[in-house]
């Protein structure tokens, strides 16, 4: 029995981990979900358009969803005034996450390697998101508004991945991503499960990676969207599961689904045919820090069944953070920068995209990887570590 961490109940029998979906039925159109559980999470007042994005079949869609929703045309998602840039909305934040969607073509269809979480970074569908989480890196690029930005071209960037995928031919040489298939994340620049709510996107993405068979979707999420086991994905798309203590995402992963629902579903998942893999992200420095991690891997240990362990693996992703972002978190929720915007633990980091953000200083991350790494020894011996950074 592995050793567990003072205070905590004695390890009972393996439980089959199921979740006890809220509104588990789809939609019968596949699109937005009216039920509570989307209620919470996207209550749609306004939508900014380009013209080419209404003109598409996906924007003509998506907008039949939202009968009665305004629209304002824009000439770019990346030029609207009232959002990006406008100091003000720090004040509404989480507001016009829940309340505006933009609807934009993509114009860049580029396929870039990664060599981390995935073998490449597809280009995704979408931008933005609906969640608030304090450390979230994509609020950096568009100022002071970040709400879900959905591109409707989903039939080009379906398209650039087939002959991505079919360029690169099988797998030849393992490695961390996969030792077999081609991993591509879909979901850099947003949540997939989220987007699922109000838009195919996600589901056309999953359908075309099950006619790939030398390569996989992968993305990242911290909402469980039960409309997303009936996609059929044929072990051709892995979901990340990110999680942390349960005390950090409360106070940091705002708008998400808790931590126990994202661990509670994975078995379900890996049952509707995804690879479930989990993100141990963002690592946190602060006191009490260890023992809190120890305490979510007992977690795990204890909850998820064996179907889930043996086919799962992680990423420890320790805290990456910005000075405009810090500044923006201090207008709107000041607590989270007590634990994110620690200056004398943290040195500057010049991102590949160029930006000036801060982590942990060398010597400090080095220590803390290598505890994590002996707490999954430790606690979940089975959760392979895929890679750590």
């Amino acid at each position: 029995m592995n050793p567990r961490p003072a205070g905590l109940p004695p390890e009972g029998p393996e439980q089959p981990a199921l979740f006890d979906w809220e509104d588990a039925s789809p939609p019968a159109d596949g699109g937005f979900r009216d039920s509570p559980r989307a209620r919470r999470m996207l209550d749609i007042r306004e939508v900014y358009a380009e013209p080419a994005a209404l003109a598409a079949p996906r924007g003509r869609q998506i907008l039949a969803r939202l009968p009665g929703v305004p629209v304002t045309e824009v000439p770019s998602h990346w030029r609207i005034p009232s959002l990006h840039g406008n100091e003000g909305n720090v004040e509404r934040w989480a507001r016009v996450k829940t309340e505006t969607l933009v609807l934009g073509v993509r114009q860049t269809l580029a396929t870039r390697p990664n060599g981390r979480s995935a073998d490449w970074i597809a280009p995704g569908a979408s931008n933005g998101c609906a969640m608030a989480c304090a450390y979230c890196y994509v609020p950096r690029r568009k100022g002071y508004a970040n709400p879900i930005t959905l591109f409707t071209n989903i039939e080009a960037i379906v398209a650039h991945v087939r002959r991505h995928v079919h360029a690169q031919g099988p797998k030849r040489q393992p490695n961390q991503c996969d030792p077999q298939a081609w991993v591509y994340d879909i979901g850099e620049n947003g949540d997939c499960s989220v987007d699922a709510l109000v838009s195919d996107n996600t589901a056309d993405l999953v359908a075309a990676f099950r006619g790939l068979p030398t390569a996989k979707a992968s993305f990242a999420t911290k909402f469980v969207n039960p409309d997303l086991l009936a996609l059929d994905p044929r072990g051709r798309t892995r979901v990340r599961f990110s999680v942390m203590p349960a005390d950090d995402s409360r106070l940091l992963d705002i708008r998400t689904s808790p931590v126990a629902d994202r661990i509670a579903a994975a078995a379900d998942f890996v049952d509707a045919g995804y690879e479930v893999h989990f993100n141990l992200s963002p690592v946190v420095l602060r006191p009490g820090w260890r023992h809190d991690w120890a305490q979510l891997l007992v977690h795990l240990d204890d909850v998820l069944p064996a179907r889930v362990k043996e086919q799962a693996a992680a990423e420890i992703i320790m805290l990456t953070h910005n000075q405009q972002l810090h500044e923006v978190n201090l207008g709107w929720h000041p607590r989270a920068e007590d634990v994110l915007w620690q200056p004398t633990a943290q040195e500057a980091k010049r991102s590949e995209n160029g930006a000036l953000n801060v982590r942990y200083a060398r010597e400090v991350k080095r220590e803390a990887l290598g505890s994590l790494r002996e707490l999954t020894r430790t606690h979940t011996p089975w959760l392979r570590i895929r890679y750590a950074f």
